[in-house]
């Protein structure tokens, strides 16, 4: 059985763990557990993850996974370092075509390993369940963030940060010949030190085929419903140009938008609309003072059918658009070249937009040079990580005890992996 490199060891062989449960002969997750049982020794805090059900004590569930494969994630306690962590269940009983899915997420995070992916500690098959150990995300995702206590979008500083080390990690992948194809908000991870980490890495598709790469792949996500709004035209087209990385970066502007405003463009809209708007080189915006005007223009033409700006009809009608609002979105001001990013990046011809490389050297990342590590946690605030020692609840060997108490967290959102 081939060895696995791990997330959190450089140049590191790392042995495959075997199933703490026997798995019957003929059960269809026999593939799946000797595709992802492994385990890691993390050498930057020296504690070995191994696949033993007892080393993880489930605490509390603190969010759920995505609508095709159907999973639990709880707040687990480490027995042997009393370390907290997440880790990810999912009923293998349950899954039939799905576990294609989560075989191709595994083959796929064997392959790509960057600071800036979300690592996996070990993963292995108990009791007809997969558990996958993870380290504990502490501010959730982006969205979580955004839905709990930022509903009009975070600052441009935040969102700088998050981004920067998000299409780091896409940088990577696409260099490695990968399309992520599931680029948004909830699939961005912040970490108590205030790194961002990306995952969601079930819709990636390679590019690398028979060891060549291909100019462009045609293939349509399954299960791609709920990420619609974040798709670029090219790939909602099915055109017979097929598309290639660049279609992330046009995700990218969406998920910008969505981070700065608050909502995600044309997320209001019915699909067929989407398509065409986006196909006619409709291109969203962020809202501050400089697009107000825009918005004003959108509620007086909505009536006669025309051209959505992208922002959505009901974010235009929002009860946020008051001017003598000092809360509102419109009395603000992004910088204009925050403003240039997200125009460079929703560019309706793939090649316009610019590569994963060269957006990290776009002015917009200047603001977030020579900072403290920890600038992101200075600026989520008021939101208190998990991982805060006054957040997190005490073992007490009663599991409604910790329920109660994870009740009373102030981000009270579970984690979205949809």
């Amino acid at each position: 059985m081939s060895f696995f490199l791990c997330p959190c060891v450089t140049k590191s062989k790392v042995g495959i763990g075997t199933c703490t449960d026997p798995v019957r002969e003929g059960d269809s997750s026999t593939a799946l557990a000797s595709d992802i049982s492994f385990e890691c020794l993390s050498l930057r805090t020296m504690i070995e993850y191994l696949p033993i059900p007892s080393h993880y004590e489930l605490l509390a569930v603190i969010g759920k996974g995505s609508r095709e494969v159907a999973a639990t994630i709880y707040l687990a306690r480490h027995t042997q370092s009393s370390t907290y962590l997440a880790v990810r269940t999912c009923n293998l009983d349950n899954l039939s075509d799905e576990l294609t899915i989560l075989q191709h997420e595994f083959h796929l995070l064997r392959i790509v390993q960057h600071e800036n992916i979300l690592p996996f500690h070990c993963a292995f098959v108990h009791c007809n369940e997969l558990w996958v150990v993870m380290p504990l995300m502490a501010y959730g995702s982006a969205k979580d963030v955004i839905e709990a206590h930022f509903v009009d979008g975070l600052g441009e500083l935040a969102i700088a940060f998050i981004l920067r080390d998000v299409i780091t990690a896409l940088d990577y992948i696409h260099r490695m010949g990968c399309v992520h194809r599931s680029i948004r908000a909830g699939h961005m991870l912040i970490s108590a030190d205030g790194k961002c980490y990306l995952s969601g890495f079930r819709s990636a598709i390679s590019l690398v085929k028979d060891g060549k790469k291909l100019k462009a792949v045609h293939d349509f996500p399954r299960n791609a419903v709920k990420s619609l709004p974040w798709f670029a035209p090219e790939v909602l087209e099915q055109h017979v140009l097929g598309y290639d990385c660049k279609s992330d970066i046009y995700s990218i502007g969406i998920t910008a938008c969505e981070l700065a405003n608050g909502s995600v463009p044309f997320s209001d809209m019915v699909h067929t609309k989407m398509l065409l708007e986006k196909i006619n080189g409709t291109t969203p915006r962020l809202l501050d003072s400089t697009t107000a005007c825009l918005v004003e223009d959108q509620l007086m033409n909505e009536s006669s059918g025309a051209a959505d700006s992208g922002l959505g009809s009901s974010m235009a009608a929002s009860s946020v658009y008051k001017n003598n609002d000092p809360n509102s979105p419109f009395n603000r001001t992004f910088s204009q070249n925050f403003h240039n990013f997200v125009e460079l990046c929703v560019k309706s011809d793939p090649d316009d937009r610019p590569t994963a490389s060269a957006l990290l050297n776009h002015p917009f990342f200047k603001q977030t040079k020579k900072r403290p590590n920890d600038t992101l946690v200075q600026l989520l605030h008021p939101v208190a990580p998990l991982s805060d020692a006054s957040n997190l609840p005490k073992v007490k060997g009663n599991s409604d005890d910790v329920t109660d108490e994870l009740q009373e967290l102030t981000l009270s959102d579970l984690w979205n992996f949809d």
